[in-house]
């Protein structure tokens, strides 16, 4: 039984951006609560120490999923290509080998982070107290490595094909397990074992395996494109050519978390010189910048799968009407969210503060100085939403990189004597102003247009398909 998906290549581009791009958001912000809950269990029921040790494995566990979103955002460019233009063999054969790219190399990975846990937190330098609780946990997380990586990137191949209620029905399932079964596996409640940390852990191993075996056999029941089912299964063995193409694009995303995961650190390092309050409402403010961004993310993600979409059904007329509704759609939505955050910033800084906390007023000209500069943020991801459609991802990287350093880590340091704390504050939009100005130069006179088309036709022969895909990963730019 088929169950049709959303064509993202015909009717109202406004409506049909935002019915994907909700349930999107309505993903993003169910991991982040995830997230949030599950700290809430360990904070509550095992203390500083162990939140501690998750927060130490959780860095780790960042830049895991950075390079399978790498993957999956080439293999998603891929399938929305094939499936824009009705190619549901190509589709499949894209995401049968980024399937068995990524699942080779995260079993690869478990095992090596198993081994090397314990090193891996020394090199990073955990807290002696919180070393071993970080141990038990990050071993177990990294068990459950190719279940959560599996899960990331088959959600990510179902929006490519324009189907957003899926991976938000089954990212529902996954954090109902995984927030429920937390309590129970750390302190052993019923028949469950008191595993301490290590039941956390547990609980988004059990979580991630459930959840991926049951999204598994769901498309493959509703019989969902990319689906793959008896010769198809085949398609799951890495072609050489698709697998060159996913790692050539893959790598420069995943390239740009990494970028903005080191300057994060780096800021960290520098706000941390300023004092404890100020370390801690710094540390406030990101929470509730977790959530501002989340509409531009859902808004850039949900462009750049109707613009895959177009460009592999040659509807370059709605390339640009797409981009146009993305960047109204964020002005909106981030908007919403920027003007809630700073009406109402003594009462959701509340939650996390004392009332009498020094924290609060500094946190209060942090978000004053800063938050109104995710509306640039948003603007951007739609940009680089469209452009990496296409396959242009080494643009991207580059006006990345040198927003984060020479602009916003360099103004933070070149003003601080004149403008003190405030110089760290001011470089947040400094930074998103430069990324904004470059992703709109590139937009408007890059070379993205002229890319071939990144996903081959199916009538090629295998050989002749490997000479394209080749020319693509060294043309592309």
């Amino acid at each position: 039984m088929a169950r049709p998906q959303r064509d993202l290549t015909t009717g109202p581009i406004g409506k049909t951006l935002i019915a994907f791009a909700l349930p999107t958001l309505g993903s993003n912000i169910l991991q982040s609560l995830n997230g949030s809950i599950n700290a809430i269990w360990v904070g509550r029921f095992l203390g500083e120490d162990a939140l501690a040790a998750t927060s130490n494995a959780n860095i780790i566990m960042f830049l895991m999923f950075g390079a399978v979103f790498g993957f999956g955002m080439a293999a998603t460019i891929l399938v929305g290509q094939s499936w824009g233009r009705r190619d549901v063999e190509g589709a499949r054969r894209a995401f049968g080998s980024a399937i068995g790219l990524v699942l080779a190399v995260s079993c690869v990975v478990a095992v090596l982070g198993y081994v090397f846990s314990h090193d891996i937190l020394v090199l990073l330098a955990t807290p002696g107290p919180a070393l071993p609780l970080a141990e038990d946990y990050l071993r177990v997380i990294f068990l459950g490595l190719p279940a959560s990586m599996m899960i990331v990137l088959i959600m990510m191949g179902l929006r490519g094909t324009g189907d957003a209620m899926t991976p938000l029905w089954f990212m529902v399932l996954g954090v109902v397990l995984d927030a429920g079964l937390n309590p129970l596996l750390i302190i052993g409640i019923g028949p469950f074992p008191r595993l301490g940390i290590a039941g956390s852990a547990l609980a988004t191993l059990i979580s991630g395996s459930v959840s991926v075996i049951a999204l598994a056999a769901y498309i493959n029941w509703r019989d969902l494109p990319i689906r793959l089912k008896g010769a198809e299964l085949a398609f799951v063995r890495p072609d050489p050519a698709l697998v060159r193409l996913i790692v050539g694009k893959g790598l420069p995303i995943g390239a740009q978390m990494l970028v903005i995961s080191v300057a994060s650190l780096a800021m960290i390092g520098l706000v941390n010189r300023e004092g404890v309050a100020t370390s801690a409402a710094y540390g406030v403010t990101l929470q509730l910048w977790a959530y501002v961004q989340m509409p531009a993310l859902a808004v850039g993600a949900a462009v750049s799968a109707m613009a895959a979409q177009n460009i592999g059904a040659n509807r370059w007329d709605r390339v640009a009407q797409i981009t146009r509704a993305g960047l109204l759609y964020n002005l909106a939505l981030t908007g919403v969210m920027i003007v809630a955050v700073l009406w109402f910033d003594r009462s959701t800084l509340g939650l996390f503060l004392s009332a009498d906390s020094p924290a609060i007023p500094i946190a209060q000209r942090i978000s004053m100085i800063a938050t109104w500069s995710f509306l640039l943020f948003g603007a951007t991801m739609v940009l680089f939403g469209t452009v990496r459609a296409n396959g242009a991802v080494w643009g991207p990287l580059l006006i990345l990189f040198t927003a984060m350093f020479p602009v916003r880590l360099g103004l933070a340091l070149a003003l601080h004597e004149t403008l003190g704390a405030d110089a760290l504050w001011w470089s947040f939009p400094a930074g998103s102003a430069a990324t904004l100005l470059g992703a709109t130069l590139y937009y408007l006179y890059g070379p993205w247009r002229k890319s071939a088309l990144l996903a081959p036709h199916p009538q090629q022969a295998d050989g002749a398909r490997g000479e394209l895909l080749t020319e693509n990963v060294s043309t592309a730019e």
